[in-house]
């Protein structure tokens, strides 16, 4: 049933990105990676299909669904970076004491982002749910805009890919990319540990 479901959903977006082509899937990925987040798989995977059919180009679809993930991102950011602060702050002084948050947590969070800001926005990228969200408390806590850019870039860029690789792969069998994506998103979740693992090694070594 949810197989059917998917495969109607797909049908419906590779009809879509169809007529509107490069411009639908950076659209489509801007909205994904912005406030109103929604999977970026029913956007890439359906693009990486028609790849497959030789009716769009890997390079520009790649190069599409990049930009459209950071220029969701950066709407994020610019949130959080203008707006994210009085807010929190507001929202802390209020209901702070009911969920055992005070401003000193605040102020720890922000001092973590600030030396911990790029390892943890390229891992967050990686990671379900997460991605769409950490650009948020990244603009909030002012974290360098080119480096955000930058590390923001390479976690979508390898999620980009992989997704319009499945539908390149495997066309329109979405048993096989349902089974295949669960792998994946296991070896991206692992690939995020160890990479924080070499991190925190290195940076002890480093003191």
């Amino acid at each position: 049933m949810l197989i059917q479901v998917f495969n109607s959903i797909v049908e419906f977006f590779v009809n879509i990105i169809s007529s509107l082509g490069y411009l639908g899937i950076f659209i489509g990925m801007t909205i994904e990676s912005s406030f109103f987040p929604f999977p970026s798989e029913i956007i890439l995977i359906p693009a990486g299909v028609l790849v497959q059919m030789h009716e769009m180009s890997f390079f520009i679809v790649f190069l599409a669904g990049l930009f459209g993930s950071l220029i969701g991102a950066w709407i994020n950011y610019f949130i959080g970076f203008y707006f994210g602060r009085g807010l929190v702050k507001k929202l802390i002084d209020k209901y702070g004491k009911i969920f055992f948050i005070t401003r000193e947590n605040l102020i720890k969070s922000e001092k973590y982002f600030e030396k911990h800001g790029e390892i943890t926005t390229f891992i967050g990228r990686l990671i379900p749910v997460v991605r769409q969200l950490i650009s948020l408390p990244a603009g909030f806590a002012k974290m360098n805009f080119f480096k955000f850019s930058l590390y923001t870039g390479l976690g979508a860029g390898i999620w980009t890919a992989i997704l319009i690789g499945l539908g390149y792969i495997f066309g329109e069998n979405m048993a096989l990319i349902e089974s295949n994506l669960n792998i994946i998103t296991l070896m991206l979740l692992i690939l995020a540990v160890l990479v924080l693992i070499a991190y925190v090694v290195l940076n002890n070594k480093k003191k």
